[in-house]
């Protein structure tokens, strides 16, 4: 009778390295502010800060995965901001008329940048400059370079307002229980998913991760998801962005790994010719992902019009760098076909972590500039490195 030999295989660290260089960071600074990045309001203000990041970072790893990036985004966040304001301050229309104008506005550019790129054969990086600038123009034509603002507080909710609450006190303050059940409900799946994916794995004698090496896991995400959600109980609760970050997370983590969409944009970026010989139209791939691109632009632009208060023409600028700085830092391999979206939204809030310790420490946005290139170029340099030990 053949028996079943357990096979092991240990975990791949850059994949969940990440999670300790995220917390190393954190503690990093909490040492230098002398705890200051620990307090509930700035954890807070953390994820507030970095939503639009991440959902940039999110449709960015698409990109990212054809071995392409978008220089665009930023232009693109400014252009949907201000035609927002522009239908809400200057024509008094409502806000749900304003955030369709913007959603529609960055699907068209998408659409302008996916057609170039895919049916024209044109260079992702000289189409997505090429909007870049033009998206940058239009957006201070069309506030004359001049504010717009305030917005409603019902608009301003999107990206300022939190969840419903359900405070209790606790110890010199208040403890929000709507956050403690959600982190619960967190850990609880996270869990429950790890045991299903080793037991799966038994079942049909894949290669599994040691125990040890899953329960270490295991306890460096819960004490992660312990410790920002209990900081965010401890102030105003669960931040509206967050629920839009959550549902974006989960639903391209599912459409990446569990669809036939994700499996070919994986497979584009490995390899295209071997994509196109296989049967799989890369060109249309290239154009949705693009499309996607400029649809999570103006999610982005809403949520930071509505953070802002207002529409400025300054507005997104810089944010295309945090996002491919974001993807890279997060495990996305240069040339493509190797990422993931939990990886690219850890690299978002390792960026977002470096921002706002050196702004607590005093750094000058032109230092924390030159701090965030040197970790970007640690990151690919990393990458590159790793490829060539492999050959």
């Amino acid at each position: 009778m053949e028996t079943k030999t357990k096979k092991t295989v240990n975990m791949d660290l850059k994949q969940y390295g990440m999670f300790l260089i995220l917390i190393g960071i954190f503690l990093l600074f909490y040492i230098t502010t002398k705890g200051a990045n620990a307090v509930p309001f700035n954890i807070n203000n953390l994820i507030m800060q970095n939503g639009y990041v991440v959902i940039l970072a999110i449709g960015m790893l698409l990109c990212v995965l054809t071995g392409n990036i978008d220089l665009g985004v930023g232009s693109v966040v400014a252009v949907t901001g201000s035609v927002a304001g522009i239908i809400m301050i200057d024509y008094k229309m409502n806000m749900w008329v304003a955030i369709i104008a913007a959603l529609a506005v960055g699907i068209i550019t998408g659409l302008f940048a996916g057609f170039f790129i895919a049916y024209l054969s044109i260079p992702p990086f000289v189409v997505t400059l090429a909007t870049m600038l033009m998206g940058r123009g239009l957006t201070y034509t069309l506030l004359q370079a001049q504010t717009k603002g305030p917005f409603t507080d019902s608009y301003n909710f999107v990206g300022a307002g939190f969840l419903p609450t359900f405070k209790i006190a606790f110890m010199d303050g208040t403890l929000d229980l709507v956050s403690i059940a959600v982190a619960i409900l967190a850990s609880i799946a996270l869990i429950v998913s790890e045991i299903k994916d080793y037991r799966t794995k038994k079942k049909y004698n894949f290669a599994v991760y040691p125990v040890w090496q899953i329960a270490l896991k295991l306890v460096i995400m819960l004490f992660i998801i312990w410790f920002f959600f209990t900081k965010l109980a401890m102030c105003n609760g669960l931040p509206f962005v967050l629920l839009i970050m959550a549902i974006l997370i989960f639903a391209y983590g599912f459409i990446t790994s569990k669809t036939v969409a994700g499996r070919q944009i994986y497979a584009l970026g490995g390899n295209r010719k071997a994509a196109n010989l296989s049967g799989i139209d890369t060109n249309k791939v290239f154009f949705w992902v693009y499309v996607n691109m400029g649809f999570l632009s103006s999610i982005a632009g809403i949520v930071l019009a509505a953070r802002n208060g207002s529409a400025t023409p300054k507005a997104g600028d810089g944010f295309e760098m945090d996002a491919i700085a974001s993807c890279y830092i997060g495990g996305a391999a240069v040339a493509g076909g190797a990422g993931s979206i939990v990886g690219a939204v850890v690299g978002a809030f390792i960026m977002g972590i470096l921002n706002n310790g050196m702004s607590l420490m005093g750094f000058t946005t032109d230092v924390q500039k030159i701090f965030k290139g040197v970790v970007l170029l640690l990151a690919v340099t990393l990458d590159v490195l790793s490829k060539r030990k492999k050959k």
